[in-house]
């Protein structure tokens, strides 16, 4: 599996109903927790003070990120997303890689 940065901005537009929007936020957050289980989410922030949110996806390539993965989100019409494919860096201490 790949990893990817995905930056991604939610615009709700006006004149949406206030309950639509809450019923689309508890399936966002369902939906979340199976791509969680199915190893595709991995990590989640939101800048402090800001509403946009950056999380770190895996998924075999971009095409399965965008199509089956983040298409799959119920607030995905509202969503603009950067995604930024990442590959491995030699010193990431997370993976062992910094040597002393």
């Amino acid at each position: 599996m790949n990893e990817f940065l995905v930056e991604v901005t939610t615009d709700i537009p006006d004149g949406v109903d206030p309950a639509e929007v809450d019923r689309r936020r508890a399936a966002e957050a369902v939906r979340a927790a199976e791509l969680t289980a199915a190893g595709h989410l991995v990590r989640l922030w939101r800048p402090v003070g800001q509403t946009r949110s950056i999380a770190l996806w895996r998924a075999a390539d971009e095409a399965e990120l965008r199509d089956k993965v983040l298409d799959t989100l119920p607030m995905r019409p509202w969503m603009t997303s950067v995604v930024t494919a990442l590959q491995p860096h030699p010193n990431d201490p997370g993976k062992g890689g910094v040597t002393g």
